[in-house]
């Protein structure tokens, strides 16, 4: 099977990052915000897995703050994950 980056808005099934997190991230509600490194030392984004380690690292968390996607795999994934960010 080959697998790509996809540099579109809406993602695919076939795109390396995509690992079935759409049974725990379809239809949420996010947040833009900075990582609370108070809340645990460090965290990744659950696409790409870049790291997000203090509190100048800015990204989209689930309300509960437990996980994180990063600015470029949010644009990607906006639209095939139907987010809403309040």
């Amino acid at each position: 099977m080959d697998y790509k980056i996809n540099t579109t808005v809406s993602n695919d099934r076939n795109d390396w990052r995509f690992r079935g997190q759409d049974d725990y991230l379809m239809d949420v509600k996010l947040k833009y915000c900075n990582f609370d490194d108070s809340i645990r030392d460090h965290d990744h984004c659950e696409f790409c897995f870049e790291k997000f380690q203090d509190k100048s690292h800015y990204g989209y968390s689930t309300l509960d703050y437990y996980y994180w996607i990063c600015d470029d795999c949010f644009g990607d994934f906006r639209k095939m994950f139907n987010w809403t960010v309040i």
